[in-house]
């Protein structure tokens, strides 16, 4: 009964307040947002449906309206479309909401990219935290290199990178409406055992004549991942084209005969060299500004995961993690301005004595962003909406990053949180226990720093009135 009673209101207004039943197109939620998608985007009323129990914070991407809960955004979702009769579209993964929408813009493409390998982040866990086992049980002479627990293990935790072109593959079909075995098979052909040993022994290969790149596609993603866009497009050709009594061969044989000279001398190429440069310039950006840099990105790191562009980095992170081995500047800045946002929610709820519905709200929101790494219900319910505690954390973020920076924190297995849980996929390098203590370290300092800070300037008699 509390959960209904807490989300009660929610569920009696949000429709009346997005416009009516009539205006909305689509209608979903992601891991911490319900998010709508309307016809007439001025028959919204974002001023009242913030003033509603529950919800943190409301904001528009693109031309979908997203209301923030948090993570019980699932019961406030199931109650709504009891209590309306409204027709849900069930749960998407986080920055996929606009999977039913085609129009091309800068939001499609980040959008696209998430959507493509957020799904294959339990692979990165799993694999990475398999290589920590592996780091620990060698480390601590418990195995030894070659027992073969450890070569079983090692192999597996590296295929969870090696056959990522055939994982992108499969949900980069998905995405945008491929056959899903025709991306993975996509993404198999720039792995195959024939072609990668052709490029090692510099075997020149051709296709209708065509040169094929010779270049090595495995633990990538942007190759498969263009080469899948560009295929669902030639599948629907074919799709679209074929008698339906002979479709079942033609729309798979033509549309492979079509894409492979475009996989192998355009599109994979052209990939592998976007993927390369990109880890190249945000290597070269840390050798620049060293520990400065990752300081001042972690300080504007909230404005870019509301402006989505986060997503983007995605490819450099995988890219950097499969080829170098580590990442020194992105994850570092993220983390320490996840759990920033906790403290300051933290500050906020220390200092507020009058109102137990803000007291609250923020305390359960530092325990999500600090723990869990989910930063949206702090973020927008509490900090930006107050401002000042924005600020407390931008300051704190700043300083803790430099500390983190500074002794070389760097990441060298992928994370499923951005929270304290983040701190083991630190261990790693020369001397495994020495990123993670400066890890530690810059969280601790970030975090005092922005407790201090946003304790001396959030006034809750601004809050109140």
């Amino acid at each position: 009964m509390a959960k209904a009673e807490r989300y009660a209101e929610l569920a009696s207004k949000v429709v009346e307040y997005v416009g009516g039943k009539d205006n909305i197109v689509f209608f979903t939620h992601c891991v911490t947002r319900l998010r709508f998608n309307v016809k007439d985007k001025g028959l919204v009323k974002g001023s009242d449906i913030e003033k509603i129990r529950g919800v943190m914070g409301c904001q528009w991407v693109g031309d979908q309206y997203q209301i923030i809960i948090g993570q019980s955004v699932s019961d406030a979702y199931n109650l709504i479309v009891k209590e309306t009769g409204l027709e849900g579209n069930g749960s998407v993964d986080e920055d996929m909401g606009d999977a039913h929408k085609k129009k091309f813009s800068i939001n499609a493409v980040f959008d696209a990219i998430s959507g493509s390998i957020t799904p294959i982040i339990p692979v990165f866990i799993g694999a990475g935290f398999i290589k920590i086992a592996v780091l620990l049980l060698t480390q601590f002479g418990l195995l030894t290199a070659d027992n073969t627990t450890i070569q079983v293990l090692t192999f597996v935790g590296d295929a969870g990178f090696y056959f990522l072109p055939v994982f992108v593959g499969a949900f980069a079909a998905k995405k945008f409406g491929a056959n899903m075995a025709l991306g993975m098979m996509m993404g198999a052909i720039f792995i195959h055992p024939s072609f990668i040993s052709a490029v090692t022994d510099g075997t020149a290969l051709s296709v209708y004549g065509i040169p094929v790149y010779a270049t090595t596609y495995s633990s990538s993603v942007v190759p498969a991942l263009l080469t899948v866009w560009v295929m669902s497009y030639v599948e629907k050709f074919f799709a679209k084209h074929s008698p339906d009594s002979i479709r079942s061969i033609t729309e798979p044989f033509f549309t492979l005969l079509v894409i492979l000279p475009l996989a192998l001398c355009v599109l994979g190429p052209v990939g592998a060299f976007v993927g390369t440069y990109l880890s190249e310039a945000i290597m070269w950006l840390y050798n620049t500004t060293g520990f400065f840099g990752i300081a001042v990105l972690s300080a504007i790191f909230p404005w870019i995961v509301m402006t989505g562009m986060h997503t983007a980095l995605a490819p450099y992170l995988v890219n950097a993690m499969a080829t170098v081995g580590y990442d020194p500047i992105i994850c570092t800045a993220n983390v320490v301005a996840n759990i920033d946002q906790g403290a300051a929610c933290a500050a906020v709820a220390f200092k507020t004595k009058h109102d137990e519905n803000l007291r609250s709200v923020a305390s359960a929101c530092a325990v999500t962003a600090i723990v869990g790494g989910v930063t949206e219900p702090g973020m927008f319910g509490v900090n930006l909406k107050l401002k000042t505690p924005m600020y407390g954390a931008m300051i704190g973020s700043f300083f803790g990053a430099l500390v983190a920076g500074f002794g070389h924190a760097y990441l060298y297995s992928m994370i499923g949180s951005g929270g304290l849980f983040a701190l083991p996929a630190y261990l790693g390098g020369d001397n495994p226990f020495a990123s993670m203590a400066w890890m530690a370290a810059g969280l601790v300092v970030g975090a005092i720093v922005t407790f201090i800070a946003t304790y001396i300037l959030y006034k809750p008699e601004d809050a109140e009135a």
